[in-house]
């Protein structure tokens, strides 16, 4: 059976993914400068493919993150 990497993270998952501790990711969410998380339920959760995208992006804040996300295909 092959082992597929989860599409939402944690937070042990996404601090891990962005090479930082948990503390410092709730603070880049805290200060701004991280992508939304989705919630479910009290669950706490980030998009792998975002936090990639975003790092690929070069961790814009979270308002230009957004912008960028809302630009049509060809602004970006």
């Amino acid at each position: 059976m092959m082992q597929t990497e989860p599409i939402l993270l944690d937070a042990k998952g996404a601090a891990a993914l962005l090479a930082v501790g948990k503390t410092h990711l709730y603070g880049l969410l805290a200060s701004g400068r991280l992508p939304r998380p989705v919630r479910l339920g009290r669950a706490v959760r980030w998009r792998r493919d975002e936090l990639e995208a975003w790092t690929a992006a070069g961790c814009p804040s979270a308002e230009r993150w957004q912008a960028l996300q809302n630009a049509p295909s060809g602004r970006r």
